[in-house]
C-alpha cells in the first residue's frame, strides 16, 4: 500500500504530507494489519482526514469546551458542554480558587538547532510550510519561544564557533556560519511571519572558541582561561554581544540569552561534546564583571539574562551563589532549567525553594527531550509513555512557579539526528525526507495542551481537591478572564470528577484512562 500523501496515525503518531488524498477511513482500515512489519511500526488505525489542531475560541458564559488527547487515540478532541448551577455529587471535586495568584506565563516552544533546520529544509517547500504552521501559525499549537544555539552543539554536523581565529580577542573575524545565514535565520524569519505575535528568541552557547579555553578544545573538560575580569572572559562576553548584533542585521532580536548551556558538563573529564565549564562562583563573577556590564552597555540592554541553563537538581544552591551577590544579580532576570534527572530532587525542593528565596527572578524551562537516557534511547514513534512524561514534567514545573517550557529540537530524522557525536534522541516531530512526510509524535500534543491555551500573561491560580487523587492538575486565568484547567490522568482507568468555579458553577467531566485534557470556560 502506498501511504505517501496520506495523513495518518501510526501507533499514535500523526503523519502529514502537504498533498492529502481524501479517501475515507473505511477504505483504508484493513490494508495494513495491526502488528505488521510495516516500516512505520504497528498501525493501530489510519486516517487521511486532515486533523485540525482545534480552535481555542470559547463559547459564551455558561458553556465550556474540552480538548482530550489519549493513549486510545484522541488528539485534541474537542467537545462542548454546559456549566451546571448545582453540584453533580461527584466524589472528586476540583475547586478553582482565582484569589490564589501565582506566576504568569511567558511562553512555550522548541529549539532551532542545526539538525532541526537540516531536517525541516530536507522537505519540499510546501511540506516545510505545513510543518512550521503546525508550530507557529494561528492554526498551530501556539509556540512563541524558539531557543537558538550560538554556533555548534551536538545537534550539528560539525564543530565550529563564530570566532575560530586564534588570538582574535577583538573578534575582528567574528562571522556567522552558513548554518545561521542559510538555514536557521531564514527559518526563524518564516516562523515569525507565520506567528500572530512576536516570537521570543532565546540564545544559548555551548562552548567558547577553543583558543579561549584551558583545554584548547571545544569538547571535554575545559573552562575559560584566566579569571573573570580578564581578557578571555571579556572576549567571551563580547562574543555574546556580537551574536546579538549579527542576528539583528536580519531583523531578529532576542528576548533572552543564557549564561551558557549546561555549565556543569564542562567540569567532567572526557565530556563527549561541546561544553564550557563554570562553577556557580565563576558564573557569578563572570556575570558581575564581564557579561552583565557588556550587555547593559550594548545596543541590546533590553535582552534578558538567564543563569544556570542546566539541570534543576543544581537548585537552589546555584541560585544562592549567584543571586546572593547584588552586583551580579542586578544584571539577571531569571533562572533556566533543564528536565534531565528531575526525579532525583523533588520539584518543591529545587524549584519551589528557589522561587521563595528569590521571587523576583523567574524560572524558565530551557531544554527537555525524550530518548536521552541509555536505557530508553532514541526515537520511539507513537510512544504514549513519553507523552505522559512530557505532560507530567510541564505540570510539575508550572505548579512550582516555572513560567514557560522549551522542548529541544523542533524536528529530527527517524534516527534522532543528525548528531555529530551520535547522541540520538526523540523529538515532537520526526521527519522522513525520502517520503516528504513528517510525524507528529504524541509528545507534540502534550506540549500543545499548554502552548495552545496558556497565552502569555496567563496567571496560575489555586486548585483544591475534595479528596486525595492521582490526577495531576493546574489552573490558569487568561487576560480575558477565561479559565483554563489542565488535567493529566496516568491511571489505566477513567476518573470521574466535577470542577467548581464559584464564578460560574459546576462542570461534570471524566478523564479517560491515560489521557491529558484541557477544560476552558468564560467567566463573564
Amino acid at each position: 500500500m502506498n501511504l505517501i500523501g496520506l495523513h495518518f496515525i501510526c501507533s499514535g503518531v500523526q503523519c502529514f504530507r502537504k498533498n492529502n488524498l481524501h479517501t475515507s477511513v473505511e477504505d483504508l482500515i484493513g490494508h495494513v494489519p495491526v502488528n505488521s512489519t510495516h516500516p512505520f511500526h504497528a498501525v493501530h488505525w489510519i486516517s487521511c482526514i486532515i486533523q485540525s489542531i482545534g480552535s481555542d475560541t470559547l463559547p459564551p458564559r455558561g458553556q465550556f469546551v474540552s480538548f482530550t488527547t489519549s493513549k486510545a487515540g484522541s488528539r485534541l478532541h474537542r467537545e462542548q458542554g454546559w456549566v451546571q448551577h448545582s453540584s453533580t455529587g461527584a466524589a472528586l471535586r476540583l475547586t478553582v480558587a482565582p484569589y490564589q495568584k501565582y506566576q504568569r506565563i511567558r511562553g512555550f516552544g522548541g529549539a532551532m538547532t542545526d539538525s532541526a533546520a537540516i531536517n525541516i529544509l530536507s522537505l519540499s517547500p510546501g511540506t516545510q510550510d505545513q510543518l512550521l504552521q503546525q508550530y507557529f501559525s494561528t492554526q498551530g499549537i501556539g509556540y512563541s519561544v524558539i531557543r537558538v544555539p550560538m554556533a555548534s552543539c551536538d545537534f550539528s554536523t560539525r564543530l565550529y564557533t563564530y570566532a575560530d581565529s586564534r588570538g582574535d580577542y577583538d573578534l575582528a573575524n567574528f562571522t556567522l556560519a552558513p548554518e545561521d545565514t542559510k538555514m536557521k535565520i531564514p527559518l526563524l524569519q518564516r516562523a515569525q511571519a507565520l506567528s500572530p505575535r512576536p516570537l521570543s528568541l532565546l540564545a544559548s552557547a555551548w562552548s567558547s572558541p577553543a583558543w579561549l579555553k584551558t583545554n584548547d578544545a571545544l569538547t571535554g573538560k575545559g573552562s575559560l582561561k584566566g579569571k573573570p575580569g580578564g581578557k578571555e572572559h571579556k572576549t567571551w562576553a563580547k562574543y555574546y554581544i556580537r551574536f546579538l548584533e549579527e542576528y539583528a542585521k536580519h531583523n531578529l532580536s532576542f528576548w533572552a540569552i543564557t549564561t551558557g548551556n549546561e555549565p556543569s558538563a564542562g567540569l567532567f573529564s572526557n565530556y563527549s561534546f561541546q561544553a564550557l565549564g563554570f562553577t556557580a562562583e565563576e558564573q557569578r563573577d563572570w556575570v558581575r564583571l564581564d557579561l552583565g556590564p557588556a550587555l547593559h552597555t550594548s545596543s541590546h540592554p533590553q535582552t534578558h539574562l538567564l543563569i544556570l541553563d542546566d539541570n534543576r537538581l543544581l537548585l537552589p544552591h546555584w541560585a544562592k551563589v549567584v543571586l546572593s551577590d547584588v552586583h551580579a544579580a542586578r544584571f539577571i532576570h531569571g533562572v533556566g532549567v533543564h528536565w534531565y534527572l528531575d526525579n532525583l530532587v523533588p520539584a518543591e525542593i529545587s524549584l519551589g525553594t528557589t522561587h521563595h528565596l528569590y521571587p523576583e527572578y523567574y524560572l524558565f524551562g530551557t531544554e527537555a527531550c525524550a530518548g536521552w537516557s541509555a536505557t530508553d534511547r532514541g526515537v520511539k514513534l507513537g510512544s504514549w509513555e513519553r507523552a505522559e512524561q512530557y505532560a507530567h514534567d510541564i505540570l510539575e514545573d508550572l505548579n512550582n512557579y516555572v513560567v514557560g517550557w522549551t522542548d529541544w529540537n523542533l524536528a529530527l530524522d527517524q534516527r534522532g539526528g543528525p548528531n555529530w557525536v551520535k547522541n540520538f534522541v526523540d523529538s515532537t516531530i520526526i521527519v522522513d525526507h525520502s517520503r516528504d512526510i513528517f510525524y507528529k509524535q504524541p509528545t507534540f500534543y502534550s506540549v500543545a495542551h499548554f502552548s495552545k491555551f496558556l497565552w502569555e500573561g496567563s496567571q496560575r491560580v489555586g486548585v483544591s481537591f475534595s479528596q486525595k487523587t492521582k490526577l495531576e492538575v493546574t489552573a490558569f486565568v487568561r487576560h480575558d478572564g477565561s479559565v483554563v484547567l489542565t488535567v493529566l490522568n496516568r491511571k489505566s482507568s477513567e476518573v470521574q470528577f466535577e470542577v467548581w468555579d464559584p464564578a460560574v458553577g459546576f462542570i461534570s467531566f471524566s478523564a479517560p484512562a491515560q489521557s491529558l485534557l484541557t477544560l476552558a470556560w468564560n467567566t463573564h
